[in-house]
């Protein structure tokens, strides 16, 4: 089922092309607000007739057998009402900022949620392949329209309602902002949605404790809720420490012992990420990306920037969302060895990397 929104009349029309084959359906959601990806599912969900449903982004390039698998995990396990798919980076070789979020998603879908759902702990979803139970997605009431990162909070909501959420071993290619404007752009876009989850699930603190627990309620605060303070306080932080360490130099020509502990503090508040980012690298056969892991005190001020421009929108324009743009702004018109279009080229390196990484997981043994 394709959902395009009405003000996308190219993309209809290349989805109206496939309609011959009785696989495929449209769905056009009419243009009201919110202008969101979580209203135009809703729109859809209606007339969705199968069991299970799944969410992919249309730049998308799922391992072959993902479906089935989900689908003989859901009848193997009935107490499982989601399934979070690993996301893996195609173009991680084009720019910085795109190895460092292929870093980023190594560490955070193949080793830091994984271990939060093994945990029992609330998963806070990606936006794409995540398969889920239509009656529990139904029971929970569908997706938030007005939150811009639909899918934190639909896992956060899936926890409150006792429905248990796992990651299983399939993987989902996509395609990274490789320039930093495009980046900032869908980084303050998440950073606006997270904290519209903290604040959605927190106005109502006794409510939500009774419905999840301690232990649930505290990871929720560390996990969501340190997702942007912490990078807020890391950049100023930082512009603080390097403010006193030049004063310093200026006016005694040497470093003093408190700002020494304070660089110290900054180095091992690098260390944990460098470390889960290293470790998932590693898990997928990219450790050739590594070295880039010391540009992460630059990736996280770029990320500071992110939650100053997401809080100010919080406040101006809430339900706003900021498209990413994909295949032109990576690849052109064509690949130019070929001339073949850029989807056709995008499509068989993700499928190779596919193929890669399945091949490098099946030598470690997972």
């Amino acid at each position: 089922m394709f959902v395009v929104e009405s003000e996308s009349p190219a993309t209809i029309e290349a989805v109206e092309a496939e309609l011959g084959d009785a696989r495929f359906s449209l769905v056009v959601v009419p243009r009201r607000p919110p202008l969101t990806k979580p209203k135009a599912l809703n729109f859809a969900l209606p007339v969705a007739r199968g069991e299970l449903v799944v969410v992919f982004d249309a730049e998308d390039v799922p391992d072959r057998q993902q479906l089935r698998n989900a689908a003989s995990l859901f009848a193997q396990r009935p107490d499982i009402d989601c399934l979070q798919a690993e996301l893996l980076i195609a173009n991680a070789d084009r720019s910085w900022t795109a190895a460092l979020f292929a870093s980023e998603y190594a560490g955070h879908f193949g080793v830091l949620l994984p271990a939060v759902a093994r945990a029992g702990l609330p998963v806070p979803l990606g936006g794409t392949s995540n398969h889920l139970r239509r009656s529990a997605l139904v029971e929970v009431g569908g997706w938030d329209g007005f939150n811009v990162t639909e899918d934190a909070d639909l896992g956060v909501r899936l926890a409150r309602f006792g429905k248990r959420t796992e990651c299983f071993a399939a993987w989902t290619v996509e395609e990274a902002p490789e320039r930093e404007k495009a980046w900032l752009k869908q980084r303050t876009r998440w950073m606006k949605g997270w904290m519209q989850t903290f604040i959605v699930h927190n106005r109502r603190p006794r409510q939500f404790l009774a419905d999840i627990g301690w232990r649930n309620f505290l990871a929720f605060q560390i996990f969501v809720g340190g997702m942007f303070v912490s990078i807020g306080m890391h950049g100023i932080f930082l512009v603080m420490v390097l403010a006193r360490m030049i004063a310093n130099l200026v006016s005694d020509g040497i470093v003093d012992a408190w700002t020494y502990a304070h660089l110290v503090t900054l180095v091992l508040s690098y260390m944990g990420p460098v470390a889960v980012s290293a470790i998932g690298l590693a898990r997928v056969g990219r450790s050739d990306l590594a070295p880039w892991l010391v540009l992460m005190p630059v990736y996280w001020l770029m990320g500071w920037v992110a939650v100053a421009r997401a809080a100010f929108e919080l406040i101006v324009r809430p339900f706003h969302w900021d498209k990413t743009a994909h295949f032109g702004l990576t690849l052109g018109p064509a690949d130019p060895g070929t001339g073949r279009p850029a989807w056709r080229y995008w499509l068989a390196q993700s499928m190779r990397a596919i193929q890669s990484i399945s091949e490098g997981l099946k030598r470690r043994g997972v």
